[in-house]
């Protein structure tokens, strides 16, 4: 494998941004998948992968460890109640009133938007700084509610089963035991990264559609979505590495513009003339928007993580922390390009102020331990891991650095348990090759 080294502690520049990718992943263990349910928007009976119960399930495991990997919710109350203000006022216009919305604000630098199918919504700090009324961000958390209304993401489920066959049973051989035990792989596998992929542009017209109606229900001028279209077609041109993964989940396109403005001159035309909140939503933005230097300079240097140019990060993450010394994702941010430059030491001292910034925050916790790995401790190393899977439980991310750090151990049992373990909960990767590699040359699978 090429990654053999690390069970040697030689651990390489290569293997150890491999295990940050690892302990940066937000994916979950994956649930069981159902069938066809009537769709809420139009009454139709429509194939889907996830009932309802299970959508609000999914929800709850999946959505903390997305949350986390962006950093975390703004530490910023205030906030946090105003985004979540806004959102109810849409929610109770919505064809499904009842399902547990949420909604928050993402310390994530990065421009995007996104909801899990129970209704657990996030906007990151990158987008909320480039709006400019409440209409826009009314706009916004209505378009993530129309994903939810119309189960787009338990719909693509259901595609996928279709698609794929439904489960699909892979056995492997367990050393000691004559019978074959099987491992249980969902072909229709769901993990945060895959609820928040790249929704189809029928998906996207229906969102947009539902996103004014909403609003407009609640009292918010339609031209808010047009503006929100328009400020995205810009930036889009304008700056597009800041949107690739907003419009990798949510496609954009001239047509949907459009598509906006005719809506909002036709069907909505009479609330055009309805005020545009733009003191209201300055005022609640105040204190994030005090920080938009500090922002634009992570931004910069989260174009040169992206580019594998770590060295070239530190100086604007520096400057971010000269303008934010007490910003979580800053020295969050700061801790990576020093480790991806194999800088353990250094990388430790931010990540311990970032652990004293936000103790309730994990990736901090889980980068920690990655460090400690590379520093040929892996006691301290599980330590962490087990702090992380206490604080965020169900992670299969941390299920294979637990294993990453009993092999570090020597204790071949426990982390031949957590490859297994891992194997059996994602369908494919480099890390399950590892794990299955691994448990092969132990002699406990054949």
């Amino acid at each position: 494998m090429s990654h053999e080294r690390i069970y040697r502690n030689q651990m390489t520049r290569r293997d150890f941004l491999w295990l940050i990718g690892v302990a940066g992943s937000a994916a979950a263990l994956p649930p069981l998948l159902s069938g066809c349910a009537a769709d809420p928007v139009t009454g139709k009976t429509t194939l889907v992968g996830l009932s309802e119960g299970q959508e609000i399930s999914l929800d709850k495991e999946q959505s903390p460890h997305q949350f986390s990997a962006d950093y975390g919710a703004c530490q910023d109350d205030g906030l946090n109640r105003y985004v979540q203000s806004v959102g109810s006022g849409l929610w109770s216009h919505s064809h499904r009133p009842k399902m547990p919305y949420s909604a928050r604000a993402l310390n994530a630098n990065y421009v995007n938007a996104y909801t899990f199918p129970g209704g657990s919504m996030a906007a990151t700090r990158g987008i909320l700084l480039d709006l400019q009324s409440e209409d826009e961000l009314a706009a916004l958390l209505g378009h993530e509610t129309g994903h939810v209304n119309a189960r787009h993401a338990a719909e693509r489920a259901g595609k996928s089963m279709l698609v794929q066959g439904g489960l699909v049973l892979a056995s492997v051989a367990v050393a000691g035991k004559e019978n074959y035990q099987p491992i249980v792989q969902l072909a229709g596998q769901i993990g945060g990264s895959a609820l928040l992929s790249k929704y189809s542009r029928d998906n996207e017209r229906e969102a947009d559609a539902l996103g004014m109606d909403y609003m407009v229900k609640a009292g918010y001028n339609p031209d808010g979505m047009v503006d929100l279209m328009g400020l995205l077609q810009g930036q889009a041109k304008a700056k597009p590495g800041l949107l690739e993964t907003m419009f990798a989940s949510h496609p954009m396109s001239d047509e949907r513009y459009r598509d906006a403005a005719k809506r909002a001159q036709g069907k909505y035309a009479g609330q055009r003339g309805r005020p545009l909140q733009r003191e209201r939503y300055l005022d609640n933005t105040a204190t994030l928007r005090r920080l938009k230097p500090a922002v634009t300079v992570m931004q910069e240097g989260e174009g040169y993580l992206a580019k594998n140019q770590p060295a070239q990060a530190e100086a604007p993450f520096g400057r971010a922390l000269g303008l934010a010394p007490g910003d979580y994702a800053a020295n969050v941010l700061m801790a990576k390009a020093k480790l991806a430059q194999k800088k353990e030491r250094e990388a430790e001292a931010y990540l311990a102020q970032a652990r004293a910034i936000y103790p309730s925050e994990g990736q901090a916790l889980q980068l920690s331990g990655v460090a400690k790995l590379a520093l040929n401790q892996p006691d301290a190393a599980l330590q962490l891991f087990n702090d992380y899977d206490r604080r965020l439980p169900g992670s299969a991310g941390t299920i294979f650095l637990q294993g990453v750090a009993y092999e570090n151990m020597q204790d071949r049992k426990q982390a031949a348990e957590h490859y297994y373990r891992y194997a059996q909960a994602v369908a494919s990767g480099q890390e399950k090759q590892y794990a299955v590699s691994r448990l092969q040359t132990w002699g406990y699978v054949k």
